[in-house]
């Protein structure tokens, strides 16, 4: 048995006993209820069979799942033939065992069941405690994915003697200017001859971090307000029709994929911004440039401002609208003056979300402006982002222990670090602008 076949036997086997259960609990309350009342309903008793009959399997098979995975690999290797042997019967003893516990949960649940039995109660603290397992579970996540990258963050900077991997320095990677770590990957590979000297690796960040804030603002500089006018018109100047028509044409935008952007921007952009600025006087301008990567990274997120903007303008109510008008405001000045101040926390949050859906865009840069580290103030040469370099560190051949794929954990914390900057400064203006337009 696989792995995937017995998490679906499991899952089939809990939605089986949960609806065995319900239907058992449902017919055993109505049985107790022929001989006193009730205190909860026969529904309600069979819910809280059918809750322990599926949850109690998959919650064991999920603790025991996260054990296993989090078990030290060392464990699993002591052994042979007859581990490999007794392993291949594993999944389907746990299948077994864990069907079982749902049936002695669904037996004792049943066993429960009489006229004074509060089944409303304890169904709503199964509820409760589902809710808090929940929304515990999404806080572990996050918590586990910041733990994956610092731990190997830190392992980056620290270095390891025992493999001849140096470590690097916290302001030397903040500060340097010069991004250059094939030689790493060169000492692990252990490629050199007798004799034959390597260049020092240098993980300097700042020029995938400069490219990242060009390419970035490039696309924002576009999309947002494209995005904001496209809003103000369809919620507050267009027809039914209109809207009806223009707003599903514009959100297609959202449904291209990103490689399609990709052949796009190298086809037909790359060549008109050359040949415009070839025009200009610009000399050696090259094919694969940032100016070109962000205006078609700001096309493809225009939609993400203009749809949940156009929502959020549309939430603030009409009392606004027509207290104003009613004063003799005009309409250009009732949007600019009454509706967007009251709409800014929900245009600010859209805004959020195109930052952060142009900082993960990977296939664009890769075909539009290039994998290399270029320091430059210049939009149009050639530049990469801080996504484009953490796919290229773990691609590839390279040893995980190698000072240039730990180098992608090092950039991926710098900008979850940056991200959170961001996102806590917008948080701090979005509760001012809701202190002071509160409706």
């Amino acid at each position: 048995m696989t792995l995937t076949f017995t998490i679906a036997i499991v899952l089939v086997g809990s939605a089986l006993l949960g609806l065995i259960g319900y239907l058992l609990g449902f017919r055993r309350a109505k049985a107790a209820g022929a001989k006193g009342r009730l205190h909860s309903q026969p529904p309600q008793h069979g819910g809280y069979v059918a809750s322990l009959a599926a949850g109690v399997p998959l919650l064991v098979g999920s603790i025991f799942g996260v054990i296993l995975l989090f078990r030290p690999k060392s464990e699993f290797s002591a052994g042979a033939d007859d581990v490999v042997e007794a392993s291949s019967a594993f999944p389907m003893v746990s299948t077994i065992v864990l069907l079982v516990l749902g049936v002695i949960a669904m037996i004792w649940g049943l066993r429960r069941i009489t006229s004074d039995f509060r089944a409303r109660t304890a169904g709503e603290k199964i509820i409760r405690g589902t809710l808090v397992g929940s929304a515990f579970l999404s806080i572990a996540t996050t918590v586990g994915i910041v733990a994956s990258i610092l731990f190997q963050a830190i392992s980056f900077f620290r270095g390891d003697e025992a493999a001849g991997r140096p470590g690097v320095g916290v302001w030397d990677f903040l500060s340097g200017t010069i991004w250059s770590p094939e030689a790493a990957f060169l000492q692990s590979q252990g490629s050199a001859r007798a004799g034959e000297s390597f260049a020092e690796p240098l993980f300097g960040a700042v020029p995938i971090f400069a490219g990242t804030f060009m390419i970035t603002t490039i696309a924002l500089l576009l999309a947002v307000p494209i995005g904001i006018f496209a809003a103000i018109y369809l919620s507050e100047y267009a027809s039914d029709r209109v809207r009806k028509t223009l707003k599903p044409l514009l959100e297609l935008l959202a449904g291209i994929p990103t490689v399609v952007y990709g052949f796009f921007a190298v086809v037909t952009v790359a060549p008109l911004v050359v040949a415009f600025f070839e025009t200009l006087g610009f000399e050696a301008v090259s094919y694969q440039n940032a100016l070109t990567c962000g205006l078609v990274m700001g096309i493809m997120i225009i939609p993400l401002v203009s749809s949940l903007s156009d929502d959020v303008i549309r939430a603030v109510p009409n009392a606004l609208r027509e207290g104003s008008l009613a004063l003799g405001t005009t309409r250009a000045e009732t949007v600019s003056r009454v509706i967007l101040p009251a709409a800014l926390p929900g245009i600010v949050s859209a805004v959020l979300l195109a930052i952060s859906r142009a900082i993960g865009e990977t296939m664009i840069v890769v075909m539009a402006a290039s994998l290399r580290a270029n320091l430059t103030a210049n939009p149009l040469e050639d530049m990469t982002t801080v996504t484009v370099r953490i796919v290229s560190a773990l691609v590839g051949d390279k040893s995980f222990d190698s000072a240039e794929t730990l180098s992608a954990f090092a950039l991926g914390l710098v900008l979850f670090l940056l991200t959170l900057i961001l996102n806590v400064a917008a948080t701090m203006i979005i509760r001012n602008f809701r202190r002071k337009y509160a409706l």
